[in-house]
């Protein structure tokens, strides 16, 4: 391989001036991620220029057609036509209470489905929209309501052997009845069987809370043993049963909790109740479209970590919404649930939501041949528009980690992945309710045998912060497998924002880089990423070249001031590529075209200071790039000062280069 340092290109044009830094020192991309309790609808954005949320506006595919058939039961009326406050949960709010029972269908189904200010004007419609960039919107169809012949808890308590309530059934059951069965056996007995067969997914909506969004609320949160449960939430009318019962994660709740549905999806049809905000809706439509639950249990003994967590709508993305989880048993649900993020792009791809073409695919064992691999991704929060990418997927021939064990290593994947995936993550549409912006890693499956995918967390430590305080006032915090332990783990480019701007995995040889920062005049989020072989870097010829650095605030500019300087050198890719014949399974001639640079600097002068805003770079074979410095100088420093930059390709190391700037104090 030929090495080129310092040589200059023939007919290379004069470069342009080097642009000031208002603020030399300013962390390109810091992390600020945010907890999901402290969360508002003020976080909200609205992705450029769209307008999903119109319901006018039909899939350019078609329309989801979709029934939802409302049902209740002899003990329990619908929640919304009690008082404010009434029942033993709390609810419902005083902002929706008091309907007849014939308003219930079509109050839901608005709700659901028709923007207004109660639902902040986010539908289901408005999801699907922008989750598939137009193709696929949502019909809503409501029925009913009607009245079940058996009590609700002989519907909720799953006291089957195995079962989420094992030994919670009153006297007066059966319990583990199948809800499906009466439910849609009374609708097809109101409508006939050719209504009920132009649709092709029923939601049922069940009177009164779901577990999934109570159980906590109602068990631990609020009493401090399961011995404390008082009479008002246990068992109706019945001694032999105590006022607790176990449900799914843990072995405790209130036997209220236990006692109502938990929403699932199966056979063309899905469970929810009251409480199910609309991202339970979206998420139970994702089974429905025939992909399984990503999602651990977080209270596990032992514990594994959460698999994508907050990122994805089939992990804990369903939960996404302003307050947090712990406002997600409220009726009606405006809050935490109410807003679940979008699916991943693996997810999207598998449920053709996005274009395979919207997405570059590379291969791990040719990258050896082709060099690496440079490419800028847009938000997936966005429809990506002609030679617009949302994603980054590295193919594997095989997993080549090594064995750890589920059982032992809480931070274990479990092993078996097919791919890598990078995407950008904006707080942005239905990605507003993430904790962070910024690029995820992960790796993927073929198939949705859970974990089939798992986010890389760039910062795996403890989050270390408190889920919520016990009756008698002691913190609890997040458990190790809480999917809020991923609410850090996105990667940030530059340095100091206390994330990582890159990610290597030495037993599968990939070295991953975020390489810059970009949002564009009208406010949308793009990434430049990079991969690259440890095993080889194809045939290309590697050369660097770097001007002697300048102030780039001028000759008189000082670094004693406030805010420093900037000393810019240029830099310059003097290779040549060349074409290594590899065999990706797209043509990525237009990605294959950069080098990527590492950079430090130092100062050889007591009480000056110098900074790398970005310790990467990435400039295409025959182009320039500016690289800034940042530099100060204390009161006590020298008078002047010589930074010295060097670079570093990172195809070939033996390819570097050191300059220097004169700096004045």
């Amino acid at each position: 391989m030929t090495v080129l340092v310092g040589a200059i290109l023939s007919g290379q044009t004069r470069a342009a001036p080097f642009v000031p830094q208002s603020d030399p020192f300013k962390v390109l991309d810091p992390q600020n991620w945010v907890n999901p309790d402290n969360m508002t609808w003020a976080d909200y954005k609205t992705p450029p220029g769209t307008s999903w949320s119109d319901p006018g506006r039909k899939g350019s595919v078609r329309n989801f057609n979709i029934a939802l058939v409302a049902v209740d039961y002899p003990d329990k009326p619908f929640v919304i036509t009690q008082a404010p406050n009434s029942t033993v949960f709390g609810n419902p709010l005083p902002i929706v209470s008091g309907l007849n029972r014939t308003e219930v269908p079509a109050f839901y189904r608005d709700f659901l489905n028709k923007p207004s200010d109660l639902n902040h004007n986010h539908t289901l419609h408005e999801y699907w929209m922008e989750d598939s960039g137009g193709r696929f919107g949502v019909d809503l169809t409501a029925f009913g309501a009607y009245r079940l012949p058996s009590r609700s808890y002989q519907y909720g308590i799953d006291d089957e052997r195995g079962g989420f309530n094992q030994g919670a059934c009153p006297s007066e059951g059966p319990c583990s009845i199948d809800l499906r069965t009466d439910a849609l056996g009374a609708w097809r007995a109101d409508v006939g069987n050719d209504t009920a067969n132009s649709f092709e997914l029923v939601f049922i909506l069940s009177a009164g809370q779901d577990e999934s969004s109570t159980w906590q609320e109602f068990g631990e949160m609020k009493f401090l043993r399961p011995e404390d449960v008082p009479d008002e939430f246990g068992p109706p009318n019945d001694d032999n049963l105590p006022n607790y019962a176990q449900t799914r994660y843990v072995n405790w709740t209130s036997w209220q909790a236990a006692s109502v549905i938990w929403p699932n999806a199966g056979g063309g049809s899905s469970t929810q109740a009251e409480s199910s905000g609309m991202s339970t809706y979206a998420h139970e439509l994702t089974h429905l479209l025939g992909i399984g639950d990503n999602y651990n249990n977080p209270y596990d003994d032992p514990p594994r970590r959460a698999y994508t967590g907050p990122w994805s709508m089939l992990s804990r993305g369903s939960f996404n919404g302003p307050g947090g989880p712990h406002t997600r048993w409220q009726i009606p649900a405006t809050l935490g649930g109410s807003l679940g993020s979008l699916h991943t792009v693996s997810d999207k791809l598998r449920i053709n939501l996005a274009d395979n073409s919207s997405v570059l695919t590379v291969s791990r064992e040719a990258l050896s041949s082709s060099g690496p691999v440079v490419a800028e991704i847009t938000a997936r929060c966005i429809n990506p528009g002609e030679g617009e990418l949302i994603g980054l997927h590295v193919t594997l021939d095989k997993d080549l980690s090594p064995f750890c064990n589920v059982s032992t290593d809480a931070l274990c994947d479990g092993g078996g992945y097919n791919n890598y995936d990078i995407e950008v993550i904006d707080r942005m549409g239905a990605d507003s309710f993430t904790p962070d912006s910024g690029v995820m890693i992960s790796k993927t499956k073929d198939v949705d045998n859970a974990p089939f995918q798992w986010t890389i967390d760039a910062n795996p430590q403890d989050i270390d912060v408190v889920d919520f305080y016990r009756p008698d006032g002691t913190a609890s915090k997040l458990t190790i497998g809480d999917y809020r332990q991923l609410a850090d783990a996105l990667f940030h480019a530059g340095t100091r924002s206390g994330s990582e701007y890159e990610y290597t995995d030495e037993a599968n040889r990939l070295h991953f880089y975020i390489l810059d920062i970009r949002r564009d005049d009208v406010g949308i989020l793009h990434y430049t990423v990079g991969v690259r072989s440890l095993d080889g870097s194809g045939s290309s010829t590697y050369g660097i070249d770097l001007s002697e650095g300048q102030v780039a605030e001028g000759p008189r500019a000082r670094a004693s001031s406030d805010k420093g300087v900037t000393c810019a050198f240029r830099l310059t890719n003097s290779g040549k590529y060349a074409d290594g014949n590899a065999t990706h399974p797209q043509d990525l001639s237009a990605y294959l075209t950069s080098d990527i640079y590492r950079l430090s600097a130092e100062v050889d002068s007591d009480g000056w200071r110098v900074e790398v805003p970005n310790a990467l770079a990435s400039v295409k074979f025959g182009s320039s790039s500016t690289v800034n410095i940042a530099v100060g100088a204390a009161a006590r420093a020298a008078g002047s000062a010589v930074v010295k930059l060097t670079a570093t390709s990172e195809s070939d190391p033996t390819v570097s280069i050191t300059k220097e700037c004169q700096v004045k104090k």
